[in-house]
């Protein structure tokens, strides 16, 4: 895809400062621009890559005024970052405008499918499906018996949706992510020998939810596991059955969640933390990387450590911790000497 600078000025509520007609087809960081391609420029310290650059079009602040000669055509706008970002959604919308079906596919003659779709080649839609408007289905997807998406959805390659689940409107569910598998649940029997318990649940995703490659969110043994509205799951985070996580939550990379745990909303999980089953952690929390949590959390609870407590007593401790051989040596020095001088009183 070609854009003008003028058509890009358009889209943005710009200023254009040079060739109007100057075309561009993809996107660059401006201290490896090349010819045909984008660039912004918002913060100062990366001026002087402005006037060697090779980028055919620079989207800059509309109060920047060149120290020299600049052989790029200029967008004027008010806010250079927030304007490539707004930019980038765009470009992202009209790159995955894909529409109609592609051959081979399968759809049950129960499901129903809703207007102005995008099936790829060789998904899969089960029997009683119920699939909303503008919904976009690439290629390789498995959608189970009963699922209910939503309108505005987008299902990224190889994504696979086990039967019952119920994803709401406006949701992203990216490559490889599995949602609805059985849970882990399994009860030793009289012997010793680990037997399944059946995972009759769902998985329910409310809207606007985003989530990551890779990702695994188990059905419920009973009843849902539920992923409130705005909530955004990185790449491969496992939730476990029964889980439930409040609105607005982010949770990044390799996080785990152990089941029957309830996670409140706009809450901050990081990195690698690994929670507990059946906890509960309050609204607004904020866990740091590679945390685990034991226990129960309260609300605006700022949180760290193995097992975790509070952020600021951790990072106090630590100070002591990171020094115990030095401070494991002084105390061994005390001890010889007080050993020493008892000694030497008692000869």
């Amino acid at each position: 895809m070609k854009f003008t600078a003028e058509q890009i000025a358009e889209i943005l509520e710009g200023e254009v400062v040079g060739n109007p007609a100057e075309e561009v087809s993809k996107l660059s960081k401006i201290e490896a621009g090349e010819k045909g391609s984008l660039t912004f420029l918002s913060n100062p310290k990366y001026n002087s890559y402005l006037y060697n650059t090779n980028a055919s079009i620079a989207i800059v602040n509309r109060t920047f005024v060149p120290e020299k000669a600049v052989s790029a055509t200029l967008i004027k706008v008010e806010n250079a970052y927030e304007s490539f970002s707004k930019l980038l959604t765009f470009y992202n919308t009209v790159k995955n405008n894909k529409t109609g079906r592609e051959t081979p596919h399968y759809i049950s003659e129960s499901a129903m499918v809703g207007t102005n779709e995008y099936i790829g080649a060789f998904s899969y839609i089960g029997n009683d499906v119920k699939i909303g408007d503008h919904v976009k289905i690439y290629p390789n997807v498995y959608i189970g018996d009963n699922t209910v998406i939503g309108a505005n959805c987008t299902l990224f390659p190889g994504v696979k949706i086990y039967s019952d689940t119920q994803i709401g409107n406006d949701c992203k569910i990216h490559s490889g992510a599995i949602i609805g598998a059985d849970g882990f649940g399994f009860a030793p029997d009289e012997h010793g020998v680990y037997q399944a318990v059946p995972q009759i649940g769902n998985v329910v995703i409310e809207d606007q939810v985003d989530i990551g490659a890779g990702t695994t969110i188990d059905r419920a043994t009973l009843g849902s596991t539920i992923i409130g509205k705005g909530v955004k799951i990185d790449n491969q985070v496992q939730i476990a059955h029964n889980v439930t996580i409040g609105k607005n939550t982010v949770i990044a990379s390799q996080t785990g969640i152990a089941g029957s745990s309830k996670i409140g909303a706009y809450c901050m999980i990081g990195g690698q933390v690994g929670i507990s089953g059946h906890l509960s952690i309050g609204d607004h929390v904020k866990v740091l990387a590679k945390a685990g949590i034991t226990r129960n959390i309260k609300a605006h609870s700022i949180v760290n450590g193995i097992p975790a407590f509070n952020a600021k007593a951790y990072n106090k401790s630590y100070v002591y911790f990171k020094n115990l051989p030095q401070l494991a040596e002084k105390i061994t020095t005390i001890e010889k000497d007080l050993k020493a001088q008892k000694t030497k009183k008692n000869g």
